[in-house]
């Protein structure tokens, strides 16, 4: 990647995250695109090169990870698949920078329950189908490209990446169910490991 490339991939990070933050902080509607722009340091026309709304601002950070797994799996060639997939997920949930140089609120409650409020937004859940189908596609051709499968004819590539986000998804809400919270990346272990004891690679 270059360094145009870098400072775009840097851009759409932070302006992401922060309107994650803020929208888990204030609530959806008592957030404004000039304010996600401000957090992030750049100005609200910048914004809108990036995204459309705040919803897609919101839910891109999501995406983003997803989409990584599936770059993650081109590049790791050599290991058994489900191997792979389970470490390229896990490693899209360790704290990034945006989340090192902008913590979470120290409250973790208070943080815990704004996410629970954010992900019920319905102005949100059009972007998350969008973005679902979006990674899927983009996991099942990697599964393809990594069983020498066809991901236009072949079921298995497309019902892997279904798994994949189903337990995404999971553990994404189940984390925000539980209390105290489970991290997320533990329910995401248990549940790749549950997945691949019954979906073997053909």
């Amino acid at each position: 990647m270059g360094l145009r490339e870098r400072k775009k991939a840097q851009t759409h990070a932070a302006l992401s995250w922060a309107a994650v933050r803020l929208t888990v902080e204030r609530g959806f509607d008592k957030v404004k695109v000039e304010d996600i722009a401000e957090a992030a340091g750049v100005s609200p026309r910048t914004f809108n090169n990036y995204f459309s709304s705040k919803a897609e601002a919101i839910v891109y950070r999501h995406l983003d990870r997803c989409l990584r797994v599936a770059e993650e799996l081109r590049e790791r060639p050599g290991e058994p698949l489900w191997d792979a997939i389970t470490e390229s997920v896990l490693r899209q949930f360790a704290p990034d920078a945006e989340a090192v140089a902008h913590p979470p609120a120290a409250d973790a409650e208070r943080w815990a329950a704004g996410l629970r409020v954010m992900v019920a937004e319905p102005a949100l859940r059009g972007e998350m189908l969008r973005a679902g189908s979006v990674a899927e596609a983009e996991i099942a051709a990697a599964v393809a490209e990594r069983t020498g499968g066809d991901a236009e004819q072949d079921l298995y590539p497309h019902l892997v990446a279904s798994a994949v986000m189903g337990a995404v998804n999971t553990a994404i809400v189940h984390s925000l169910r539980t209390d105290p919270t489970v991290p997320v990346r533990d329910l995401l272990t248990d549940a790749l490991a549950r997945i691949a004891a019954g979906l073997s690679t053909p």
